[in-house]
């Protein structure tokens, strides 16, 4: 609110309606400023020295036992019959010695009885074998 000072002071004060800028020019060049000097920073980039990674060694393919379980129940280990199921706990037995044990592919017949494929996972848990995989399971979809 103003007041106009003049000949008409006497009388009662007008109201002046103009809008202040000076607060809004004020606001805009401090707005101006900020962005004249934040923009300069957004633009920098940084150099890093980051290490080169090296390639991968080449890795030699694992060792694999492949266990096979035919539909009458016969195991076959890496195409060898085995007869009954000491030997194969003996041969699991050899395999959980070594300092890097094998992986083995169990692969069951989609015929064969639950309780020898159980048999034969239960066998392999007990040497503490841990390198274990199911294979051909996609024929009992």
């Amino acid at each position: 609110m103003a007041i106009q000072l003049g000949p008409r002071a006497a009388s009662e004060p007008q109201v002046l309606v103009d809008i202040n800028t000076t607060p809004l020019i004020d606001v805009m060049l401090v707005l101006l400023i900020m962005l004249i000097v934040t923009i300069p920073i957004r633009l920098h980039a940084v150099n890093l020295n980051m290490p080169v990674p090296k390639p991968p060694t080449i890795v030699q393919e694992p060792v694999v036992v492949r266990i096979n379980i035919d539909a009458d129940g016969t195991v076959h280990w890496d195409d060898a019959v085995v007869p009954d199921p000491a030997q194969l706990e003996s041969r699991l037995a050899g395999l959980a010695a070594q300092a890097d044990p094998p992986e083995l592919h169990i692969r069951p017949d989609a015929a064969v009885d639950y309780r020898v494929v159980a048999g034969v996972m239960a066998a392999v848990q007990r040497h503490g074998l841990t390198k274990i995989g199911l294979v051909g399971s996609e024929q009992f979809l």
